[in-house]
This record gives C-alpha cells, structure tokens and sequence, in this order.
C-alpha cells in the first residue's frame, strides 16, 4: 500500500491489510528460502508496506 492509501483507510481496513501483507511476506520468504524468487525486491517491498500500515496503526491508536 502507498502511504496516501494508507492514510485514507479506516483501522478495520488497516488491520486487515497488515494481516494479508504479513500472511504474503511470511509465505515469499518461505519460497525465497526453497528456490531464489524472480523479483526479491518484493520482499523489500511488502516488509515496508507492513511497516507504513503498523506505523499508521500505532499513530492512530496514540490520538
């Protein structure tokens, strides 16, 4: 997700989003580890993904 996506989604859409994006990321680095990925840049990709939807999580639950 990109940040200006983020930013606009409710806490129930965030919490399922994280979910999904750790399930994804859980199972990448599993196929990463059998066999050397296509794009390994996905990993990068959906490791800060998690981080954008935590930290906007986190910001939100401090307000």
């Amino acid at each position: 997700m990109r940040q200006s996506e983020v930013k606009e989604s409710s806490i129930a859409e965030l919490q399922e989003a994280l979910s999904k994006s750790q399930k994804t990321y859980s199972d990448l680095r599993m196929a990463h580890a059998i066999q050397p990925l296509e794009n390994p840049l996905q990993l990068r990709e959906v490791r800060r993904s998690i981080a954008r939807i935590a930290t906007e999580l986190t910001k939100r639950e401090l307000q």
